[in-house]
C-alpha cells in the first residue's frame, strides 16, 4: 500500500485522501493548482495529483505551458513600441490602447530588471516596424500593476 494505506487480507485500505488498489492515488488537489488559483489552469482534470490536460495545446504540471500560443513579448510589443518611439501598428491608437502599464525607459540592456525580483519577469526582444531590434521587460506585481523597462 506503499505507506498511504494497511494491508488488510491482501487488500489495501486506504488512509484519507489516497485511493486505488495500492493507494497509489493521491486524492490531493494542491499539485495541480495553477498560478491562476484554478486546477489545471481551467485546461485539464486533476487525476491522482498529476494534471491531464485536455487542451492538446497545453502542456506541464499545470497545463499553464503553450508553445504555440502568442507569449507575453509579442502581446504586448505593439503597446512598448508605440509608447517608448511613437511609431508601430498601434501609434494612433496609443493613447487608448496602451496606457494600462508603467513605463520606465533605461540606457542599455544591463540596466533592465534582472531575473530574481519576486515579481515574474518576462526579458522581450522584438522588431520593430523599421525591422529594428528594441529591448524590455514586462512583470506584474503583486497589486496587479504591469512594470515595462524599455532600452532607450
Amino acid at each position: 500500500c506503499i505507506g498511504n494505506g494497511i494491508c488488510k487480507c491482501r487488500v489495501c485500505e486506504c488512509f484519507p485522501n489516497f485511493t486505488g488498489s495500492a493507494c497509489d492515488c493521491s486524492l490531493d488537489t494542491a499539485p495541480c493548482m495553477a498560478s491562476n488559483g484554478q486546477i489545471c489552469n481551467g485546461r485539464g482534470t486533476c487525476e491522482c495529483g498529476i494534471c491531464n490536460c485536455t487542451d492538446p495545446k497545453f502542456q506541464g504540471p499545470t497545463c499553464e505551458m503553450c508553445q504555440t500560443c502568442l507569449g507575453v513579448c509579442a502581446e504586448h510589443k505593439d503597446c512598448v513600441q508605440c509608447r517608448a518611439f511613437d511609431k508601430g501598428e498601434k501609434k494612433e491608437s496609443c493613447s487608448q490602447e496602451c496606457m494600462y502599464f508603467n513605463m520606465t525607459r533605461v540606457e542599455n540592456r544591463d540596466k533592465l530588471p534582472q531575473p530574481g525580483q519576486p515579481d515574474p519577469l518576462s526579458h522581450c526582444k522584438e522588431k520593430d516596424v523599421d525591422d529594428c531590434w528594441f529591448y524590455f521587460t514586462y512583470s506584474v506585481n503583486s497589486n496587479g500593476e504591469a512594470n515595462v523597462h524599455v532600452v532607450e
